[in-house]
């Protein structure tokens, strides 16, 4: 089977491709090898390839310089995904994509279930809702993820900025009223290789019984305050750190061109009931990231 995975230089896409290699050939694609914003190459290679699996792991998701780049922000977040979404349903192949916890404004006060209204609050969240939409519209057999809070050891992302900050600073303050529900990149690609891997050989037919959106992320929520302390307490080079206060700050001490989802936590029963798996606590997840080595 032949597996095409875009988003390959990514944080999820680089977990991902290790994860799903196991399972059959995957074609791996990146920047260097697909401009996306070129919509009809973007055809050719999906319909050249004609792969048994779409896996899209590719976003915009620099969420502030969104703001001042929508277009763009929607042509990767929105009409990419439509387009693959609609190549797969011509070649009566299965989607797996990508989601986001930012298509919510985080008033609700509780784990938001699938169930709940979108409201997002900034360019991202928005292009990435509307993303799914055009997934929903295409018609084919896919299964939407969304997810919260990304990190690995790799790439630019809270664990890593925190990390590097602590052999900088004395002191870190860390926003704490912002909560989520932090999900390592390496669980998250196991997940969706188990989900492949159950649904083989009858992959189309899996998907399409499953088709629809799905919440899976790290069990559990914390603020970025208390998630930045663990991430100094787990640190397993702690003797290089420089920092000797964490303190709490709000949103609003750090204006950024983007507004944030004050929580935008994540009920998993849904995924955990269909699919029969749940991803590990935050915190455990966290405890293995931080100690295990970068490469497989």
């Amino acid at each position: 089977m032949r597996i095409l995975l875009f988003g390959r230089n990514g944080q999820l896409g680089w977990e991902a491709q290790r994860t799903l290699e196991p399972l059959g050939e995957v074609l791996a694609c990146g920047r260097a090898e697909l401009d996306l914003t070129n919509l009809d190459a973007l055809r050719r290679l999906i319909r050249d390839a004609r792969p048994g699996i779409i896996v899209n792991a590719a976003a915009y998701t620099a969420v502030d310089r969104a703001e001042s780049e929508p277009e763009l922000a929607r042509l990767i977040n929105a009409k990419v995904p439509g387009v693959m979404a609609e190549e797969a349903h011509a070649l009566n192949i299965p989607l797996l994509h990508i989601s986001t916890d930012y298509v919510f404004d985080g008033e609700e006060g509780s784990p938001y279930t699938e169930e709940d209204k979108t409201n997002p609050l900034n360019v991202y969240g928005q292009t990435k809702l509307e993303g799914e939409q055009a997934i929903g519209q295409a018609g084919g057999a896919h299964v939407i993820l969304r997810t919260s809070w990304v990190y690995s050891l790799r790439g630019n992302n809270f664990v890593t900025k925190i990390l590097a900050w602590s052999r900088e600073q004395e002191t870190l303050k860390v926003v704490s009223d912002q909560v989520g529900s932090p999900t390592w990149a390496r669980m998250l690609a196991e997940a969706i290789s188990g989900i492949v891997e159950r649904s083989l050989p009858n992959l189309r037919e899996y998907f399409g019984e499953r088709r629809g959106i799905y919440h899976l992320g790290g069990r559990g929520s914390v603020s970025r305050f208390d998630f930045a302390k663990a991430i100094l307490r787990f640190d397993p080079r702690s003797e290089e750190q420089m920092t000797r206060r964490v303190e709490p700050a709000l949103t609003a001490d750090f204006p950024t061109p983007a507004r944030r989802p004050p929580f935008t936590a994540l009920d998993c029963s849904r995924f955990e009931r269909i699919f029969s798996t749940r991803l590990p606590g935050w915190e455990e997840s966290l405890k293995l990231a931080v100690k295990k080595p970068v490469n497989y």
